[in-house]
C-alpha cells in the first residue's frame, strides 16, 4: 500500500454523503471551498480486496439473503487473534446494524425504563441519545483533565452512584479525547462495574486505529469481568465502510448471551448480505497490510495538525493516542464558545463537531476529523492559523 492512495483527492458532494453534504445546511459552511472535519468517516477508499467483494456480487447480480456465515465468523475470529490476542467462539458474534444500534440493543435487553446508564463523559453522543430515547436516565461521570489528557476518576464517580445504575458504556479507545486506556485502567473499569453491579458494555470500534507506540487491550482480556461483558467491534470504522451499517456484538457470557439472542429474534434483526461479503473480504492479511498503512498516514497527518496548532496561542491538542479524532481545546484562547467556534466555521470555513454534544467536559472543545488526504490537512492548518493569526 503506497501513500498517493490516501493522498488521492476524491470528490463527495452529491453522493448522498452526511458528511460533505450537510455541511453547509447543518454548519453554514459552503461547500465552495469548506472543508469537512466532522462526521467520523475517512475521505479514503477501503482496500482494493473489499471493493473486489463489492464488484464480485454485482456481477453475480442476484442480492438474496444471505446464508452460511461460517467464512464471515471464522474472518472475525481471525482479526480477533491475530490482531488483538482475542480468542472468541463463533456463536459469541451476533451481527447487528452498526453499533449505534448494537448500544440500543444493549440498553434495551439489559436494563429496564427509568434505569441509570453510566457514561464517561465527554464521549460520543450517539450514546446518550440511545439511552435518553430508551427512557432511561444518563448518568454522566465526568473524565478528569490532568496535563492535558483524561484520566479515570473512580472515587468521584462511586460518590454519583445511588443504586438506580445498571449498566456502563465504556467507549475504548476512546472518542473524542483519543485514550487507549492502559490494562491498569481497564482493571479499574472492570472493579467499579463489580462494585455497582453494572453490566459492561464497551464499544470498541476505533481498536484498528492505535498510533504507533501504543497498545490497545480488549476488554475481555481483564480478568473477573466476562459475566457482564458486551464487547462490541467493527469494520466499519476501520475500513471506511460505515454505509454498510454493519456491527458486531460479541458476549462471551452464556447468560447474557441468550437474552440478547432473544431480543435479537424478537425485533426481527438479521445482516445485510453487503455488510457481511464486506467484512469477510476486509478482515484478511489483504486488508491488515491496508490498516498498518493507513494507521501511519493517519498519525502522519496528526503531527502535522498538532504542530500547527501549537503556533497558535491558546489552542491544546490532546495527544492522539487513537482514532483519527483531533479534540482541541480552545479555553486557553479566552474566547467564548461563539467566539471560536465562528473564527473556525465562518473565518476558517471548517465544519468540526462540537464539544458540547459530548457532554459534561466538552463545553471548550472541538472535534476535527483527520482521516482525509494530507492536502486538506495542509490547508485546513493554514486557515485556522489565519483565523487566529490575532493571537500570535
Amino acid at each position: 500500500m503506497t501513500q498517493p492512495f490516501f493522498d488521492d483527492v476524491i470528490p463527495r458532494f452529491g453522493t448522498h454523503c452526511s458528511k460533505w453534504d450537510m455541511m453547509e445546511p447543518l454548519y453554514g459552511v459552503p461547500k465552495e471551498d469548506g472543508i469537512a472535519m466532522w462526521v467520523a468517516d475517512m475521505d479514503f477508499r477501503p482496500p482494493a480486496c473489499v471493493q473486489k467483494a463489492v464488484e464480485k456480487m454485482a456481477a453475480h447480480g442476484i442480492y438474496g439473503y444471505f446464508g452460511d456465515d461460517s467464512d464471515y465468523r471464522a474472518a472475525i475470529g481471525w482479526w480477533m487473534k491475530n490482531r488483538h490476542g482475542w480468542d472468541i467462539e463463533p456463536n459469541w458474534i451476533f451481527t447487528t446494524h452498526g453499533l449505534v444500534n448494537g448500544t440500543g440493543l444493549c440498553v434495551d435487553t439489559f436494563t429496564q425504563p427509568g434505569d441509570g446508564v453510566v457514561l464517561m463523559t465527554p464521549v460520543y453522543h450517539a450514546f446518550a441519545r440511545v439511552i435518553k430515547a430508551a427512557g432511561r436516565e444518563v448518568v454522566e461521570c465526568e473524565l478528569a483533565l490532568n496535563e492535558g489528557r483524561y484520566t479515570l476518576d473512580f472515587d468521584a464517580w462511586d460518590a454519583q452512584m445511588t443504586g438506580r445504575e445498571t449498566m456502563l458504556v465504556l467507549c475504548s479507545p476512546h472518542n473524542p479525547g483519543g485514550r487507549v486506556w492502559t490494562r491498569a485502567e481497564l482493571e479499574g473499569v472492570a472493579e467499579f462495574c463489580k462494585r455497582h453491579d453494572l453490566i459492561l458494555v464497551s464499544d470498541e470500534i476505533h481498536h484498528d486505529l492505535v498510533m504507533p507506540g501504543q497498545t490497545h487491550t480488549p476488554m475481555a482480556l481483564i480478568n473477573g469481568i466476562s459475566d457482564r461483558l458486551v464487547m462490541m467491534t467493527a469494520t466499519t470504522k476501520t475500513f471506511n465502510i460505515a454505509g454498510t451499517h454493519s456491527g458486531n456484538v460479541i458476549i462471551p457470557d452464556p447468560t447474557l448471551r441468550a437474552r440478547f439472542a432473544a431480543r435479537m429474534t424478537g425485533l426481527g434483526i438479521s445482516p445485510n448480505s453487503f455488510g457481511l461479503e464486506m467484512a469477510t473480504a476486509a478482515y484478511s492479511p489483504e486488508g491488515a497490510a491496508w490498516v498498518d498503512a493507513l494507521v501511519d498516514y493517519l498519525d502522519g497527518n496528526r503531527a502535522i495538525f498538532d504542530a500547527a496548532l501549537a503556533t497558535i496561542p491558546g489552542l491544546a491538542s490532546m495527544p492522539l493516542e487513537a482514532t483519527y479524532l483531533a479534540w482541541v481545546d480552545f479555553s486557553g484562547t479566552g474566547m467564548s464558545r461563539e467566539e471560536f467556534t465562528a473564527r473556525v466555521e465562518k473565518s476558517a470555513r471548517i465544519a468540526p463537531n462540537h464539544g458540547p454534544t459530548f457532554g459534561k467536559g466538552g463545553e471548550t472543545f472541538l472535534r476535527f476529523n483527520l482521516a482525509t488526504p494530507r492536502s486538506i490537512v495542509e490547508t485546513a492548518c493554514a486557515r485556522l492559523t489565519e483565523a487566529f493569526s490575532d493571537l500570535q
